[in-house]
């Protein structure tokens, strides 16, 4: 039985955990799963990604219990789990050379909070909430949650949420800079799917160089951050999409990107 559904939508991938029983909690297998339904959307032509839930949470972070399908719960070394599974995900996302949504049908906790805000765009719906919870349980943020918080809402946000593991509701964190959108519940996965056409009809090589870009510069100095603007400037003044929008400004239709 697949924990991972995935479907392709034009150029759309929407690619969901389906554990709802267990609050879409994360085992290896799950990693596994979410990392063959994204080389299998890519290898399909997707443009873009979605990434959600089923049932009412969007993930509720690492599953610590014993299952029937030969999951043994959390293992001693929590920090080889990290090194085989959890990091490397974390890594793929960040890696991706297409845009990634992330559709929030409910609540997001520890490394589950991880994968929300790993979204480029991060659609939240308004019943929902945040939590790094891992602190309630004696444990530090994992999977890239310390970066992904500090850099989004900054160091003492950041402290508070990771040391009282407390809620954070959706207009919170939207207002904290976590989140990019907030809608009705039922409208969730719509929002974000319609967020991730319009991207996948976009200029696929820009997007992508975007999204890679703005990691740069989190990481650089200004003066690097220059120097990478003027490579990728370099490298996409000489694409077809490029030459494909002059075309199109000079004709005054509308652009037709093949991400080339």
């Amino acid at each position: 039985m697949s924990v991972v559904t995935a479907s392709l939508d034009g150029a759309v991938a929407t690619i969901a955990i389906a554990r709802p029983d267990k609050l879409n909690a994360l085992t290896p297998r799950v990693f596994a799963e979410l990392s063959t339904a994204i080389d299998e959307a890519v290898a399909q032509g997707a443009r873009a990604v979605v990434l959600t839930g089923e049932g009412r949470f969007f993930c509720s972070g690492a599953d610590l219990v014993a299952d029937e399908y030969g999951y043994e719960g959390l293992p001693e070394d929590l920090g080889e789990l990290l090194e085989e599974h959890y990091a490397p995900f974390s890594r793929k996302l960040a890696a991706l050379d297409l845009p990634v949504v992330t559709a929030l049908n409910g609540p997001a906790v520890g490394a589950g909070l991880s994968i929300a805000l790993s979204g480029d765009i991060v659609v939240m719906g308004e019943g929902g909430y945040l939590l790094l919870a891992f602190v309630n349980i004696g444990l530090v943020p994992d999977a890239g949650a310390t970066w992904l918080v500090a850099r989004s809402a900054g160091r003492a946000r950041a402290l508070e949420m990771g040391m009282l593991g407390e809620r954070m509701g959706a207009v919170e964190a939207k207002a904290a800079g976590l989140v990019t959108r907030v809608v009705p519940d039922g409208e969730v996965l719509a929002t974000a799917q319609a967020v991730a056409a319009r991207l996948a009809a976009g200029p696929a090589l820009a997007i992508g160089a975007i999204r890679k870009q703005v990691a740069f510069a989190l990481d650089h100095d200004f003066s690097a951050t220059l120097d990478h603007e003027c490579d990728n400037q370099r490298r996409l003044g000489r694409s077809t999409d490029f030459a494909e929008a002059i075309a199109a400004f000079a004709e005054k239709r509308k652009p037709q990107f093949k991400g080339q």
